[in-house]
């Protein structure tokens, strides 16, 4: 059987124009439909660590703004505060500054496209393995240190973004999220007794930031996402009893009791991810 020049001409131009044709209407189911995700970065702690310190209610009137003196009026948190964890009873031993490290997550969203628009919204489940940290240290001589992480949180977020004909999406991201926050207090103070309370282990918080896909087929994508993340940290901190201490103990000359924790109550950090993107 033999094709006629003409015949094989118009069969050729004809495929030919049918190619870009079916990439085009690939490129219109981009970014159009539910998608699953994967991620994985980097967490850096965003708190002023200049600031940091420890704060005091000794009164029990809940407001952590009290000052710590001695039997002679001095103040016996003199010596001064850091952030990150002491490594010893006295500020010559040093702090472990503030650790950054990995974060990952998981997320299952809907993305609608309205020709190069795109808007939706996403369920994300995560966790950081960073490390924020604030330490004090008394006359006694004596250290004191908080830290804290992120276990998990859940966020949902919208996003809005802008794709120049499939693609590629560029997109703003936004929402709330609801986390556990592991603290830890440790000291080198044996005479006085310590313990943690906590009113309630979740927090709430937000989200917001902006990133970046491209297609590398026409079901999945790679792409690039920053996060700035605050929540609002408030329900932790260590009560201070007597224990083996003097009744002349700063801790106890007001109260029997005295309430500590970091004085920063919003736990903020960044967050650099890498993702990859699959979309049904």
């Amino acid at each position: 059987m033999k094709f006629h020049p003409l015949a094989s001409t118009v069969l050729l131009a004809g495929a030919a124009i049918s190619a870009p044709a079916m990439a085009q209407d690939a490129r219109e189911t981009h970014f159009d439909g539910p998608y699953i995700s994967g991620t994985i970065g980097m967490s850096a702690q965003g708190n002023d660590n200049r600031s940091d310190r420890i704060v005091f209610d000794k009164d029990g009137d809940g407001a952590f703004d009290d000052t710590i003196t001695t039997a002679a009026g001095a103040n016996a948190f003199s010596p001064g505060f850091c952030g990150g964890v002491s490594r010893g009873a006295t500020p010559a031993a040093g702090c472990r500054r503030d650790r950054d490290k990995l974060e990952y997550a998981g997320r299952i969203g809907y993305d609608k496209r309205m020709g190069n628009f795109v808007g939706g919204l996403l369920v994300e489940a995560s966790k950081s393995e960073s490390t924020d940290g604030t330490s004090g240290f008394s006359t006694t001589p004596a250290g004191y240190a908080f830290q804290r992480e992120l276990d998990y949180a859940v966020s949902l977020r919208a996003r809005a973004g802008y794709t120049p004909n499939g693609g590629a999406l560029f997109y703003v991201t936004g929402g709330g999220s609801y986390a556990k926050i592991d603290h830890n207090f440790a000291t080198t103070n044996t005479a006085n007794a310590f313990s943690e309370r906590r009113d309630g282990k979740m927090v709430w918080g937000w989200q917001a930031g902006g990133g970046g896909e491209i297609m590398v087929t026409n079901n999945i994508s790679l792409g690039l996402e920053y996060l700035y993340n605050r929540y609002k940290d408030n329900k932790y901190n260590v009560a201070v009893t007597q224990g083996t201490a003097p009744a002349t103990n700063p801790f106890i000359l007001t109260s029997s009791q005295t309430n500590i924790r970091p004085s920063g109550t919003n736990y903020d950090f960044h967050s650099l991810r890498a993702s990859l993107n699959f979309q049904f």
